[in-house]
């Protein structure tokens, strides 16, 4: 995430430094703010224009500015109301830039670039739902997490943030008969015909309690016959506020809630949090703290992959799969629970450090899982993956080229089934990856078979990191010695009274963080994974973004599964390996 000054340069000279201005931030990526009225016109620059094009449209969010302290200086200008944030990434430049659009006004708009970028349909959809912004030109703007029916935009400041601050449910007998109507769909209101030249469609609802849904997820498919005509995924079931929540939380206390977001992916979606907090705070971890935080991410990695490789097996019909790998799982989890105490969510990251150091014979559980499990992969290989009906049911289904991935914001095994090498831990490696020694699958046609080869070969490639851990684990401090580490080593505050202040104010506030904005990112288990982190000085986040894998692969989901039949969506499906609660958060 360097700094690239030939493109201030090359932006400043186009659009000039009226449209144009540069903002220094914590995290080094490059960040502009640009006029509303240019916003177009740079981000068709910045996707075609340039050497080395940002063509990934990574993420795409909002902030209400309105309550946040010190925001005279933001932009330079009128302090703004709102904010629109545009995170870009280059692949070429192994670089992001993020461009910001301050917008005034109760209920501000913005133009759509959804004829830019075609994942940017589901990301401005979302910043309406939560914010009230509207975008112009947008082909379906509606809510997508929140109830149709819903009052308020939940991500703006008066929007309540806990149950308590609200009056009691009350479920009356018009408001049943308006939400009964408003869950019936309407094919018009979509664009979806209900008839062709040649045949009447049916729309049929899947989910949302099919198991092959993998969650509380609904989609209807428009059908002729069998085939699949168009789908709409109807998401946001699962929808628990999780931005809002690390608004009232404190930086610390809010750990625990990120566990839940991909809930299978435990301890690694509290490094994609404390990475972005620890940027924000410059605290620097030891050695040590690195090598155990990466240990336990494979680890999880592993178990989510296994979770995903029984199921996926059991859509397509083998039931004996999912027996097999889940009882892998919980070797697994014997280990997550030795160290840490508890198991999917185990809540053990934390700021500066990790909440314990690792107890006494812990390399022994994790080096008997490293020497046990590649037997098992190779039973796995031929109960499922040289199985005739399973590649029969995964080759060439749900193909996708590698710009189309691209267009989507596809990250993860996804991107790499296209034969693209990118994996954020060697491109931009973060909790100390660079010192490990470890290969990136690939593979090329981009359909439900090669996803899966992916997958298979990344548990592999994770027991050589979680075994080089082994080996290799650093002496040291399990925590950082940064005052806003928290809390401070208990001890030491026996030494000095500082030390216990330090210790009485963080465990009873939490600590305070410094103003500005940083974003992590990292490879998480089904892909691209980030926490952009707004402070203003508190002892709270102003704003938390989290970007998630799930919610653009999910958006594809219609895209790819045109013309395939019902069995192919849940092969589709299945090869995606989305969690319900990373998309809805």
């Amino acid at each position: 995430m360097d700094i690239d000054a030939g493109l201030d340069d090359e932006v400043l000279a186009l659009f000039g430094e009226a449209s144009v201005k540069r903002q220094a931030t914590i995290d080094g990526i490059t960040t502009f703010w640009v006029k509303k009225e240019h916003i177009v016109t740079v981000l068709e620059h910045l996707k075609s224009q340039v050497a080395n094009p940002y063509s990934m449209l990574y993420d795409l969010s909002a902030v209400d500015e309105r309550n946040r302290a010190n925001k005279a200086g933001l932009n330079g200008s009128v302090p703004p109301d709102f904010t629109i944030v545009y995170h870009l990434l280059s692949f070429g430049r192994n670089a992001f830039i993020r461009l910001k659009v301050a917008l005034h006004g109760e209920y501000p708009t913005m133009p759509s670039i959804c004829t830019l970028w075609k994942n940017a349909d589901w990301y401005e959809r979302e910043v309406f739902d939560m914010f009230g912004i509207r975008f112009e030109g947008h082909p379906h703007l509606r809510r997508i997490l929140m109830p149709l029916t819903w009052k308020g935009h939940p991500l703006r400041k008066e929007h309540p943030a806990r149950a308590t601050e609200m009056g009691p449910f009350r479920l009356w007998d018009e408001k049943q008969h308006e939400e009964q109507e408003a869950l019936q769909f309407n094919p018009e209101d979509w664009g979806l015909k209900r008839h062709s030249a040649d045949s009447d469609f049916m729309f049929l609802n899947l989910g949302p309690q099919h198991p092959g849904t993998h969650g509380v997820l609904r989609i209807i498919l428009q059908l002729d016959g069998e085939d699949i005509v168009d789908a709409v995924p109807d998401i946001g079931f699962h929808h628990r506020g999780a931005e809002k929540m690390g608004e009232r939380q404190s930086w610390h206390t809010y750990i625990p809630y990120t566990d839940r977001i991909d809930y299978l992916g435990g301890v690694m979606n509290n490094l994609a949090y404390l990475l972005a907090v620890e940027k924000l705070a410059g605290i620097q971890v030891p050695p040590r703290v690195e090598v155990i935080r990466v240990m336990l991410c494979e680890l999880f990695r592993i178990a989510s992959h296994l979770v995903w490789y029984g199921t996926f097996a059991q859509d397509l019909g083998q039931l004996s799969p999912v027996f097999y790998m889940f009882t892998d799982r919980e070797k697994i989890f014997d280990i997550i629970e030795a160290v840490c105490g508890a198991r999917m969510h185990p809540n053990w990251f934390r700021i500066g450090g990790v909440a314990q150091d690792l107890p006494i014979g812990w390399d022994k559980l994790v080096a008997d899982f490293v020497a046990y499990f590649p037997k098992r992969l190779r039973e796995y290989d031929q109960m499922v993956m040289r199985n005739s009906i399973f590649r029969a049911r995964t080759v060439g289904i749900g193909v996708y080229t590698l710009e189309e991935a691209i267009e989507w914001g596809v990250t993860g095994p996804g991107l790499r089934a296209c034969g693209f090498e990118w994996d954020f831990r060697k491109k931009q490696p973060y909790s100390g990856y660079q010192n490990f020694d470890f290969d990136i699958p690939t593979e090329q046609n981009g359909d439900c078979f090669d996803r899966a080869k992916i997958r298979v070969e990344e548990m592999r490639q994770s027991l050589r990191i979680i075994d080089q851990c082994v080996r290799n684990m650093p002496e040291g401090p399990y925590k950082s010695d940064h005052p806003l580490t928290t809390p401070p080593i208990k001890k030491n505050t026996m030494q000095d009274i500082e030390t216990l202040i330090t210790h009485f104010l963080n465990v009873s506030w939490g600590p305070v963080i410094p103003s500005g904005e940083a974003m992590s990112c990292i490879e998480a288990t089904k892909g691209a994974n980030s926490y952009y982190l707004t402070s203003d000085g508190s002892t709270s986040a102003y704003r938390v973004r989290i970007r998630t894998p799930s919610f653009p692969h999910m958006q594809m989901l219609p895209y790819i599964s045109k013309g395939y039949t019902v069995a192919d969506l849940l092969s589709i499906l299945g090869s995606i390996d989305y969690v319900l609660a990373d998309i809805d958060r």
